[in-house]
């Protein structure tokens, strides 16, 4: 017996009751908090601790919240029937596209002394919450972050299970990690919400929806780690976090992928060393990193 239930909560949000429910800037709506509570989780405890405990509890196997929609979805199965692969293709010229296109080659510097970092905001506290729903447009800005997007959805497209990087890559140096973001662009008159930071809108919000990073040398093994051979094309496979998260009408699908995320992910020195924790300063040297536009994002679409 199983019962997955996805909220757009942050860590122990689901256990609150504060009616407006956000994550750093952005909003996800109202009540979502008391609605888990009194209808799946107070549910599910007078059922095993007060009731019988049988498998017939009246929750579906999946109770989920769909974070782009902002409404709650039930499904027999997770991920739910009808959802189908499909490829879009990190294309030239930024594209995002449902077809291949030519193969060319995309490269940035990865300066080690001037990694991406994870958020915008100077903090002296590690990995605030909200870094998870920040607006990206700061990284889009910069060189070593390579931005990848569709033209002006047409109509809504719902991602509803597991995605898969499968980027194509390489580099000067013999390391390298590489990060992927899945990231909501909001239109231009997207309406503000009143509790964002003073210097945000919401026009054309960059909103992270899911990320993920692969240190390297893992890219075939976790018991065998391996360095790269310098300037060759390599296959690098990025599993990211499960979601339910509808790109509505009106909005835009980006992918931005990089290779730094200082300090959520620590430094690699960008040459393969037994153990980074113990690579010397020499180690630590700027690469250029290539990727090749037949990599591809499979997204788990509901059709």
């Amino acid at each position: 017996y199983n019962t997955l239930v996805f909220g757009p909560w942050d860590h122990g949000g689901w256990a609150r009751r504060k009616g407006q429910n956000t994550v750093g800037n952005y909003y996800f709506g109202d009540g979502i908090s008391e609605f888990f509570q009194e209808h799946i989780e107070t549910k599910f405890f007078d059922h095993f601790l007060k009731g019988n405990g049988d498998k017939n509890s009246g929750l579906p196997e999946a109770y989920v919240y769909d974070t782009g929609r902002k409404d709650w979805k039930t499904y027999d199965t997770w991920p739910p029937a009808g959802v189908v692969k499909k490829d879009m293709y990190l294309s030239p010229d930024q594209e995002l596209t449902f077809e291949p296109k030519a193969v060319e080659e995309v490269k940035f510097i990865s300066d080690i002394k001037k990694p991406v970092p994870y958020s915008e905001d100077i903090k002296t506290v590690f990995t605030p919450r909200k870094y998870m729903t920040d607006d990206q447009r700061f990284a889009a800005r910069r060189g070593d972050v390579l931005v990848f997007e569709t033209d002006v959805m047409q109509e809504d497209l719902t991602l509803a299970g597991d995605i898969l990087a499968k980027l194509k890559v390489a580099t000067t140096g013999t390391a390298a990690d590489w990060i992927v973001k899945i990231i909501d662009v909001h239109p231009a008159d997207e309406p503000a919400y009143e509790g964002m930071q003073d210097h945000l809108k919401m026009s054309n919000y960059h909103l992270m929806v899911r990320s993920e990073v692969l240190r390297g040398r893992f890219r075939n093994s976790f018991a065998n780690p391996e360095p790269f051979v310098p300037n060759e094309k390599t296959d690098v496979t990025i599993k990211l976090q499960d979601v339910f998260h509808t790109i509505k009408k009106g909005h835009k699908l980006q992918v931005q992928v990089q290779s730094t995320w200082f300090p959520l992910i620590d430094l690699n020195p960008q040459t393969y060393v037994d153990n980074i924790f113990e690579a010397e300063e020499s180690d630590f040297k700027t690469q250029t990193h290539t990727v090749f536009t037949d990599s591809s994002i499979e997204f788990s679409v509901l059709e």
